[in-house]
C-alpha cells in the first residue's frame, strides 16, 4: 500500500471521528438505519429522546411496542407502516411531522418533530434512512396551555377585556358581550369609556388610571352602562401586564355582573329588618286572670302574612284578632302591618267587632289593589262575664271545645274577606258563654291545609282531635304541639304557608283582669 493511500485512509478516519464527535454533541437527535431496518447509528440526543440504547436494536416489526410512537392524540399507537423510519426506508421524505413518544424508557412521554430523508448511492439505490429528531415538548405544552387558557377565557361566565397599554380594547370574551350588550367588533379599537355610566366622578377614573400605570391592580365594584342604557354593577379586577423586561404592555380586566347579587343582598337586608319589625307585633299573650292564653305564628318565609293580636278594649274586654293576608313574603307582611294598624285604631274607639271589620274593610278597599284581600277573625272576650262575641271576614272557622272534649260551637265568618267589596256591613254572633274547662281555638288555614307527602291535607278534623286529646295541657303546649303536628304530617317537607294558632283556656271562677 502506497504512502498516499495510507494518508488518505488516515484523513478519512480522522474526518469520520470528527463527524462522529460532532453528531454526538448535537442537541438534535440523529438516527440512521439500513434498508433492512437495522439501526446503524444514533447519537446521544436520539437516545435520550427515544429511550433507546445500543442493546435495543430491535427488528422494525417490534418498534411500535418497544419505542411507543403515538399519533398527536397521545392514545393511538402507530402501526409499523405508519412509523417515520419505515416510510423513509421506502423512499418517502418527511418534514416536520410531530409524534408523541411514550414508552417504559420515557413514561412521561415527549413530543418529537421528525424530519426524514432516504440516502441513495450513485446508482440511485437506497442505502440508508436518516431521521433528524427535535424535542418540541416544551413548545407543544406551551401551545396546549395557551389553547386551554383560550378555551377557559372563552367559556368562563366572567367577562374578560384585554386592552393595550393605552387602554385600547384588543379582545373581549363572549361573557363580556353578554354582560355589556356590545359585540366584539363594536368594542375592538375603542376604550372602556364606552361603558361609563356617569355614576363615578372624573377624579375616580383619574385615580384608577394612575394606580394602574404605577403597576398596582384595581379591585372594586363599578357601575357601568350596558348598550341598552341599563346600569349594572360589576365586581371588577384590572391587572397591569408586563413583559419579561418589566415594560407595561397590556391591561386585563375580569368582571362579574353583581347586579342581581347586590339586589338580593339588599332585599335580604330589607326582609331581615321587616322580620325584626314584624316579630315585635307578635307579642306574648296577655296575662288575664281566669284564662290561660297562648299564641304563636310560624312564617313559611322570612316575613309572614299571618297576623294575631291581643287588644285591650276601653270597656275592659279583650279583643283577639287572627288574620291571614293573601300571598306570602314582604308584600303580604306590609299589608298585614297596615291591617293591624287599622284594627287597633278602630278597636281603640270602642267599636263592636262587626263595626271594626266594616271600617277596616272600607279602608283596605281604598288602599289595596285588585285581587289583594285579607281574612280576619275577631273575638271580643268579656273577661268579667266570661263570654265572647265573634265576627269573621272570610276567615277559616274558630272553635269552642267543651271540657268533655266535645265541640260546642263553630265560629263561622259573618262576611266576605276584607279589601274586595266596598260598603259591606258585617254582623256579629250573639254572646257565647264560656265555662271553666272550655277552650277556644282560633287559627289560620296554614294549619288545616298543611299537606302530607301524598297531597292530602291535615284538615280541621285532625286538628280538633289533637286539641281534644291535649286539652288538659297548658295553652302554650297546645299551640306548640299544633305546629309540630302539622310538620309531622308534612313529613317535615317544605312549609308552604304560614301557620298561626291562638288558644284560650277558661280556668276556675271568673275574676277581674289583672
Amino acid at each position: 500500500m502506497g504512502a498516499g493511500m495510507l494518508l488518505e485512509e488516515e484523513q478519512s478516519a480522522e474526518s469520520t471521528g470528527a463527524l462522529w464527535t460532532i453528531l454526538q454533541t448535537l442537541a438534535t437527535g440523529v438516527l440512521v438505519a439500513s434498508p433492512e431496518g437495522t439501526l446503524l447509528f444514533f447519537n446521544s440526543a436520539a437516545e435520550q429522546m427515544l429511550g433507546i440504547s445500543a442493546a435495543d436494536r430491535q427488528q422494525p416489526s417490534e418498534w411500535p411496542v418497544i419505542y411507543g410512537w403515538y399519533l398527536p392524540d397521545k392514545s393511538t399507537l402507530l402501526s409499523h407502516d405508519q412509523l417515520p423510519l419505515p416510510r423513509v426506508m421506502h423512499g418517502e421524505e418527511i418534514t416536520g411531522e410531530v409524534v408523541f413518544v411514550r414508552s417504559p424508557y420515557r413514561p412521561a412521554g415527549a413530543w418529537i418533530s421528525v424530519d426524514g430523508r432516504p440516502v441513495r448511492n450513485q446508482e440511485g439505490e437506497l442505502t440508508a434512512a436518516v431521521l433528524v429528531l427535535h424535542d418540541v415538548t416544551e413548545s407543544r405544552r406551551s401551545l396546549e396551555s395557551n389553547v386551554l387558557l383560550s378555551q377557559v377565557v372563552e367559556q368562563i361566565a366572567d367577562g374578560v377585556v384585554l386592552t393595550d397599554k393605552h387602554g385600547i380594547i384588543e379582545f373581549v370574551n363572549p361573557a363580556f358581550e353578554t354582560i355589556s350588550g356590545f359585540r366584539t367588533e363594536e368594542l375592538r379599537g375603542r376604550t372602556p369609556r364606552v361603558l361609563r355610566s356617569g355614576q363615578h366622578s372624573h377624579e375616580f377614573y383619574r385615580q384608577l388610571w394612575n394606580q394602574l400605570l404605577e403597576g398596582r391592580p384595581f379591585q372594586g365594584v363599578m357601575i357601568n352602562r350596558r348598550k341598552t342604557g341599563e346600569l349594572y354593577h360589576a365586581e371588577e379586577t384590572i391587572t397591569p401586564i408586563r413583559d419579561d423586561s418589566g415594560n407595561l404592555t397590556h391591561f386585563v380586566s375580569v368582571m362579574h355582573d353583581a347586579t342581581k347579587l347586590l339586589s338580593n343582598q339588599e332585599q335580604e337586608v330589607q326582609l331581615r329588618l321587616a322580620r325584626q319589625v314584624q316579630q315585635q307585633f307578635y307579642r306574648p299573650a296577655p296575662n288575664v286572670t281566669g284564662f290561660d292564653i297562648a299564641a304563636a305564628a310560624y312564617p313559611a318565609y322570612q316575613t309572614s302574612g299571618d297576623y294575631y293580636d291581643f287588644i285591650a278594649m276601653p270597656h275592659g274586654s279583650l279583643c283577639v284578632a287572627v288574620g291571614d293576608v293573601e300571598g306570602h313574603g314582604f308584600g303580604s307582611a306590609l299589608v298585614m302591618a297596615l291591617t293591624r294598624a287599622y284594627v287597633r285604631s278602630f278597636a281603640a274607639l270602642g267599636l263592636e267587632v262587626d263595626q271594626i271589620l266594616t271600617q277596616v274593610n272600607r279602608m283596605l278597599v281604598h288602599d289595596l289593589g285588585d285581587g289583594i284581600f285579607v281574612t280576619l277573625a275577631l273575638a271580643c272576650v268579656d273577661i268579667r262575664n266570661r263570654s265572647l262575641v265573634y265576627a269573621g271576614a272570610g276567615h277559616v272557622p274558630g272553635y269552642v271545645v267543651l271540657q268533655t272534649g266535645e265541640m260546642e260551637r263553630t265560629l263561622e265568618s259573618t262576611g266576605p274577606p276584607l279589601g274586595l267589596f266596598a260598603d259591606v256591613r258585617f254582623s256579629r254572633s250573639s254572646a257565647v258563654p264560656l265555662q271553666p274547662g272550655e277552650l277556644v281555638l282560633l287559627l289560620t288555614d296554614g294549619l288545616t291545609e298543611s299537606s302530607g307527602p301524598g297531597g292530602s291535607e291535615l284538615g280541621a278534623g285532625r286538628v280538633l282531635e289533637y286539641v281534644r286529646s291535649r286539652r288538659q295541657e297548658r295553652a302554650l303546649e297546645i299551640v306548640d304541639g299544633l305546629f309540630r303536628l302539622a310538620r309531622q304530617f308534612a313529613a317535615n317537607g317544605l312549609q308552604r304557608d304560614d301557620i298561626t294558632s291562638v288558644v284560650l283556656k277558661v280556668e276556675g271562677e271568673a275574676r277581674a283582669t289583672e
